[in-house]
């Protein structure tokens, strides 16, 4: 690589299943990258077929970061992810190598670029009430009660999403404000002066994107998704509370075996909020999510010329010769 790209940072994000990884991957076949896993779920050992989490093959192409840092019953905050990526980006451009941050954990993003507000500190008591009441009540009913305190965050989360859902009303009830009104508070400024790029993918066909993810499902239980979510069971100390296992896909199957619904009924509700986790990552790429970043551009994977425009404007922002 030149002298001309130096200093300067790759951001990829899309909704799950839309191709990220494998244009990632088809760049590092001719840029000296390094990929940057941006993906809330992947942080977890033995969470590899649920999560699309690359292969040894793959991961033979180019390094990949994040990946693999924490046992499932460990959490890794967007704090940390942070601090983390902000590290390796430094160090990556210290080897001369450009930095690709391939994800679809869209806050994962939000902290990278905007910075992090001070939120309170997660109360285990008080999320056992709400747990409790969610049994009793309905997670949409607690997302009703947080559409009055909090409408704007309410906006942005599915009525079905339980664990942002509680951590809205965890905020709200710890802090007394909305979770809304501290993110606009952040004083934290974005990650020294690291020019980053945003490249967005956004399928045009969003029916197209559901088929597709209808059959990645399918095609994770043939390779064995089932038997992970049971090695996962079998820890002691993991539970279904745990943020790895509120993971979509993982959640439901673990349901599954622990009785609480049937096979078909589990499969079902896995498409349906991997469906709704695509959804969302999308509302949230069209809401100023990237501002801070020095360049942005939108793809539609689903297009055959994607990868050719992708790495075209790649090239450009670090000012190489296509």
């Amino acid at each position: 690589m030149d002298d001309d790209g130096a200093g300067r940072a790759v951001l990829l994000l899309g909704p799950t299943g839309c191709g990220k990884s494998a244009h990632a991957l088809r760049l590092a076949a001719e840029l000296p990258v390094e990929i940057i896993s941006v993906d809330s779920a992947q942080v977890y050992r033995g969470m590899d077929i649920g999560t699309a989490k690359p292969d040894a093959a793959e991961r033979a192409i180019a390094p990949h970061h994040l990946i693999d840092i924490r046992d499932p019953e460990q959490t890794y905050s967007a704090g940390e992810f942070r601090s983390d990526a902000l590290a390796l980006v430094r160090a990556i451009l210290a080897r001369g190598r450009v930095p690709l941050l391939v994800g679809g954990t869209m806050l994962y993003f939000r902290a990278l670029l905007h910075g992090l507000a001070e939120m309170p500190a997660r109360d285990a008591e008080l999320r056992a009430r709400l747990d409790a009441r969610a049994a009793r009540e309905g997670w949409p009913a607690l997302h009703a009660e947080l559409a009055t305190r909090d409408p704007e965050s309410a906006r942005r989360i599915h009525p079905n999403d339980a664990q942002r859902i509680q951590r809205a009303l965890e905020i709200l009830a710890l802090s007394g404000a909305a979770r809304s009104e501290l993110w606009r508070e952040s004083h934290d400024p974005p990650g020294a002066a690291i020019p980053f790029a945003a490249f967005v993918f956004e399928p045009g066909d969003r029916a197209a994107l559901n088929d597709a993810l209808a059959l990645r499902f399918a095609a994770m239980l043939d390779a064995g998704l089932l038997a992970e979510v049971e090695r996962l069971r079998a820890r002691p100390a993991l539970t279904a509370a745990h943020a790895s296992v509120r993971a979509v896909g993982y959640r439901q199957l673990w349901a599954f075996c622990d009785g609480q619904i049937g096979w078909d009924d589990a499969c079902r509700a896995a498409v349906a909020a991997t469906r709704q986790l695509a959804k969302r990552q999308s509302t949230w790429m069209r809401s100023s999510l990237t501002a801070p970043a020095r360049m942005q551009q939108s793809f539609d994977p689903q297009n055959s010329k994607c990868y050719e425009r992708f790495r075209a404007a790649v090239f450009q922002w670090l000012r190489r010769t296509v």
